[in-house]
């Protein structure tokens, strides 16, 4: 203990009037006041009261920070794993983006090949209804020929009159050259008509 002496007694009253300071702390532990003092025994009891209610008042906003502290660290962590879900849920987003995509120009290749195979369907369609129609204008053209000849080849070797037969030969063989011709002229205009640039 410290034994205080009378012009550190006095400066501490008067500081403690005029200022409203107080010893506090540790320090305050090791002051005694001297015998008989009343005055000075009332200080060092005021000052430890005071010293009692600083700590407190130090303790419970100690408490208050660390509780504070405690929340915020929490709330960082909550914050840290939002953070984490959210980029969870973003590269989730990107993926199912990119696979939406993926699948997009998946759909439009298999759109492009069903237009490409019908396509192809159609001429293939087209090119073989113009081929039984040429062939049947064929045979018919043929058929009509050979029996014209025919007709006119009899009348030759029977031995009527073939003036007017010949010439009505002579016209079915032009009548069905032409209508062969044009037939064959329209199936290919019908043709090219229906092809797309």
């Amino acid at each position: 203990m410290v034994e205080v002496t009378e012009h550190t007694r006095n400066v501490l009253l008067e500081v403690a009037k005029k200022r409203k300071i107080y010893v506090e702390g540790s320090f305050l532990k090791i002051l005694k006041a001297p015998k008989g003092d009343k005055e000075f025994e009332d200080y060092l009891a005021l000052c430890k009261e005071k010293d009692i209610a600083v700590r407190k008042k130090r303790l419970e906003v100690t408490k208050q920070v660390q509780s504070q502290n405690k929340d915020l660290v929490a709330k960082q962590e909550e914050n840290d794993s939002l953070m984490k879900d959210l980029q969870i849920a973003l590269e989730e987003a990107k993926l199912s983006e990119q696979e939406a995509d993926k699948a997009r120009a998946e759909a439009e290749k298999l759109r492009d090949d069903a237009v490409e195979d019908l396509e192809l369907m159609q001429k293939k369609t087209q090119f073989e209804l113009i081929s039984t129609i040429v062939k049947v204008a064929l045979y018919v053209i043929i058929g009509v020929g050979i029996l014209t000849t025919v007709m006119y080849g009899l009348a030759l070797f029977s031995g009527t009159d073939t003036q007017i037969i010949g010439s009505t030969w002579s016209n079915m063989f032009g009548i069905l050259l032409t209508n062969a011709f044009s037939i064959v002229g329209t199936i290919m205009g019908v043709k090219y008509a229906t092809e797309k640039d």
